[in-house]
């Protein structure tokens, strides 16, 4: 056993695991940390940033870390709440009034971080327009993307709006008129040491940057500005994305899972409330499924599971299911997960934080199969 309480054996095993998937080439290469009571018992980089195996990976290499970016924008959504900037209860048109319009002006922002703003599930407001400018963004989704159902009925996994909208609250709502950017570089990156992580590619971190390799399994592009290719928004140093725009590290994301696990503080920065992160940990979802991971499972057979959604995170719940988190992790267990590639997860009940960002993005149910796989093996070893 480590001095962590972990089987120093499974872990090995969960290595052997990962490096036997690398050679089977079903993605590149994965970076992890594995702790126990904030004790690192695994980390490991495994395997490389590219296909052709050029680029070996390293602990600190940087990672486009997709839809965990929602993560850093809902923990500070909630921070907002706390220093009484916004409320739950705020009304998106109250901050953006350009969004009125029908069953949009009943959306509030416990709507938009629980995922069910009755919003349609859209990847972009207007098919061709580059996503990597906030502003314009806002503008096109208060133009062109409409309720498709009143808010509160279901549970729609917004791949980009409703954090799109959160981003811009907390832009508008800022009491020292700051951009998105920086209110997560000076409020959350800064106070947790998390020195490589950033909104955009920041120029000091691009020769560490892994550029994503979507490898077909993901339809959707992502141009930008610049023109830097279909999937360029990945590569701007300037781009503000509130749902999708982050870079950063494992060791980086750690210091963050560890900041929660620890009810909100970490070195003595005091990010959240004890009280905020009971609320966030909470299923305010219900039974509802995902209704894009319904889509998801019925490709496979799989029986849909309850979304288990709290204030912006995901949460494992009790059914038994396909799920990231895997089928032994405690009911409690939450986090955040990026398209086909990243995830982070932590387990309060056996105080076990798992971080992992990998190259090479899988095929959605491909990646679910995957981490289930992974969180088990990592659950498996707590002593």
């Amino acid at each position: 056993m480590s001095d962590a309480g972990m089987n120093e054996a499974r872990l090995t095993h969960l290595r052997g695991v990962i490096e036997a998937d690398i050679k089977r080439r079903l993605y590149h290469g994965a970076v992890m940390i594995v702790a126990r009571h904030g004790r690192i018992a695994f980390q490991a980089a495994l395997g490389s940033a590219d296909e052709q195996r050029t680029r070996p990976l390293q602990p600190d290499s940087v990672f486009s870390i997709f839809s965990v970016t929602k993560a850093l924008t809902n923990i500070l959504t909630l921070r907002a709440v706390e220093l009484g900037q916004i409320a739950l209860t705020t009304r998106v048109v109250e901050i953006i009034p350009e969004f009125s319009g029908g069953l949009r002006e009943r959306i509030t922002l416990f709507h938009l971080i629980t995922h069910t703003s009755g919003l349609p599930m859209v990847w972009t407001p207007k098919q061709g327009m580059y996503i990597d400018r906030l502003d314009e963004i806002i503008a096109a989704i208060c133009k062109y993307v409409h309720s498709a159902e009143p808010p509160g009925e279901r549970c729609a996994y917004s791949p980009l709006a409703n954090q799109a909208l959160l981003g811009e609250i907390l832009r508008r709502t800022d009491p020292k008129k700051r951009s998105y950017r920086a209110i997560v570089d000076e409020d959350l990156c800064k106070p947790l040491g998390m020195t490589s992580t950033a909104i955009g590619v920041r120029a000091d971190l691009k020769s560490r940057h892994i550029v994503p390799d979507f490898r077909g399994n993901v339809a959707n592009e992502h141009p930008s500005s610049s023109n830097l290719g279909v999937n360029g928004a990945f590569e701007e140093e300037h781009a503000e994305m509130p749902w999708v725009g982050a870079i950063s590290t494992v060791p980086d994301l750690f210091r963050l899972a560890e900041m929660l696990r620890r009810e909100g503080t970490l070195d003595g920065a005091r990010i959240l409330s004890p009280a905020t992160l009971a609320l966030a940990r909470r299923n305010w979802t219900g039974e509802l499924p995902n209704e894009l991971y319904k889509v998801l499972a019925h490709k496979r057979g799989w029986e849909p599971a309850p979304a288990y959604i709290g204030l912006g995170f995901s949460l494992r719940g009790t059914a038994h299911c396909h799920h990231m988190f895997g089928t032994l992790a405690s009911p409690g267990t939450f986090g955040n997960y990026g398209a086909g590639s990243a995830l982070y997860w932590v387990d309060p009940e056996r105080a076990v934080t798992f971080v992992c960002l990998t190259a090479g993005v899988m095929e959605a149910n491909d990646n679910i199969e995957r981490f289930q796989k992974l969180s088990d093996i990592a659950i498996s070893a707590a002593e």
